[in-house]
């Protein structure tokens, strides 16, 4: 736990710490009476009311859209499932600036819909809801969808049998057993949707805010670090109550059920119902996933062949934001996603094998730490960095490492969530057996449980790059103009008015999205855990 615990003291807890000193401290007494002036502000108030709103609001939708996909994943087999199950996980792992820029694409000005039918839906929230649920469709379908197809489907036959109807049986037998599932997928939604960023910055407009922007705006245009700071912590133990009642919910599920092989309770469809809900849950992938990610596509194009994409090459033509081409972003993205991989499977790795072996509150407090950062402000992070990494021994500020670090924080809860139910799945008795035969503790996990663990590792890598990948909260701030990363440069290119700054940025995200594809695909290949679950 020791280098787990060090890392994240250091690139986690100390930056957020300075920023809220700063914020709340004058003279070296801290000012708590801060919190009363800043939370009464009708400003602010309105921009926690909006963020609790859209939060509950995507949610919601997100549940309503994609529980009767979890179903046909879960219960029906069918040609193409799981090309089809990678292509509803790709919005996941897309940077939401991507999402946004897909969104924009579709629903925005010159848009498919205003070309179509004179309609914009841009700086409305039915854009900040819809690109919310095609964010977050992947996570009902398979945080539900594995577990329902780990139900043993003959405990509602035995209740049809005893007389119940086909709905009371799923009410009084299914749904009871689905219900921490919906729970946590739920929690997770809302998470994601609290903390919404990109998404809101580009679709929302000035007309919108979550506590997410509102950090931004205060910290990088107004430097006003005292309501930052206030922000940053009401929305710190807002996320920590929401990881605490998601992880009470997956310990209910985990002692509640007892699972079957999924790849018993998958049939073909039956019926004409069944088939209709098939082609119904198909045409909302077409319209809700397909349907952004090829608008963005034929943006990128532009009419005119691979015109933006040329571009891209030209440091002259982007010489009013760029100090470089823009198509330097991909490499400079690349390596820094490879170097936070790295980083986050040996901190991840190291984490998740301490987990495997320790039990009691202090492991269960360790292992909300290591959540924490899909929560906290990455906003804050990443100024944080900036004005705490800047002496010696610790002058990171004008490193490359300092990029990779950042990301890393996002990459190691996705690496800990990944390879922990692996760990625990190995018998500890192949390791006892080791031991017995003269093995040493490094000899017996280099033989024991990194066999059984490997393609866990590889899946874990895969989504440690792409998180890393489209991290863009915190590498914001401490990108340098000459080295910015895919995100940054395209948040950069939309924040500038032209048909070719445009262009550019469709087609910059369109790299993104290809990648961060096909990454997903090749995790589908590698995966062992059925399950799906993240």
């Amino acid at each position: 736990m020791a280098v787990p615990v060090a890392f994240f003291a250091v690139f986690f807890a100390y930056p957020v710490a300075a920023i809220v000193g700063r914020g709340l401290k004058a003279d070296g007494v801290w000012q708590f009476g801060r919190f009363g002036e800043v939370l009464a502000r009708p400003e602010i108030r309105d921009v926690l009311w909006f963020t609790l709103w859209q939060a509950l609001a995507s949610t919601a939708l997100t549940l309503l859209v994609a529980l009767p996909g979890a179903y046909v994943f879960a219960r029906f087999d069918f040609p193409g499932k799981q090309v089809l199950r990678a292509v509803v996980t790709v919005p996941f792992v897309l940077p939401t600036v991507v999402v946004g820029t897909a969104f924009l694409a579709l629903l925005g000005r010159g848009g498919l819909l205003d070309e179509v039918w004179g309609v914009r839906l841009d700086t409305t929230v039915w854009a900040i809801l819809l690109a919310h649920v095609f964010f977050n469709y992947a996570v009902v379908v398979r945080t539900v969808g594995g577990l329902w197809a780990q139900l043993d489907p003959r405990q509602e036959e035995a209740a049809r049998v005893l007389g119940a109807g086909r709905f009371t049986a799923w009410r009084r037998v299914t749904l009871p057993a689905l219900a921490p599932a919906v729970a946590a997928a739920a929690l997770m939604v809302f998470l994601f949707t609290f903390t919404s960023f990109g998404v809101v910055q580009i679709l929302g407009g000035p007309g919108f805010s979550t506590l997410e922007v509102e950090i931004y705006q205060q910290t990088a245009h107004l430097l006003a670090l005292p309501t930052a700071a206030v922000l940053t912590l009401t929305q710190f133990a807002a996320v920590g109550a929401i990881l605490a009642l998601h992880a009470w919910t997956v310990r209910r599920r985990e002692r509640a059920l007892k699972l079957v092989d999924p790849a018993h309770t998958a049939r073909r469809p039956r019926g004409a119902g069944q088939w209709a809900l098939l082609a119904g849950v198909l045409l909302s992938v077409t319209l809700l996933i397909l349907l952004p990610l090829a608008v963005l596509v034929e943006r990128s194009l532009g009419g005119s062949g691979f015109a933006y994409y040329r571009a891209l090459t030209s440091a002259e033509a982007n010489s009013g934001t760029f100090l470089v081409a823009p198509i330097e972003a991909v490499g400079n993205s690349l390596r820094y996603a490879l170097v936070a991989t790295l980083i986050a499977l040996v901190v991840g790795g190291l984490a998740a094998a301490a987990l495997t072996r320790r039990a009691g509150r202090l492991v269960r407090g360790f292992d909300a730490l290591l959540m924490l950062p899909l929560g906290v402000s990455a906003v804050t992070v990443g100024f944080g960095f900036l004005i705490t990494l800047d002496e010696p021994p610790l002058d990171l500020r004008t490193s490359w490492i300092l990029v990779p670090l950042a990301q890393a924080l996002v990459g190691v809860p996705f690496v800990v969530r990944t390879m922990l139910p692996v760990l625990r799945a190995v018998d500890v008795r192949l390791r006892e057996a080791a031991a017995v035969l003269g093995a040493s503790p490094l000899r017996a996990w280099r033989e024991v449980d990194f066999p059984l663990v490997r393609r866990a590792v590889l899946v874990a890598a895969g989504f440690a790059f792409a998180v890393s990948l489209g991290e863009f909260g915190a590498t914001v701030f401490i990108a340098r103009p000459d080295n910015p990363t895919l995100p940054v440069a395209v948040a950069r290119l939309l924040g500038r008015s032209g048909e070719l700054n445009y262009g550019q940025a469709m087609a910059l995200s369109t790299v993104l999205m290809l990648v961060c594809a096909v990454s997903l695909l090749l995790l589908e290949r590698i995966r062992t855990d059925r399950s799906g679950e993240f």
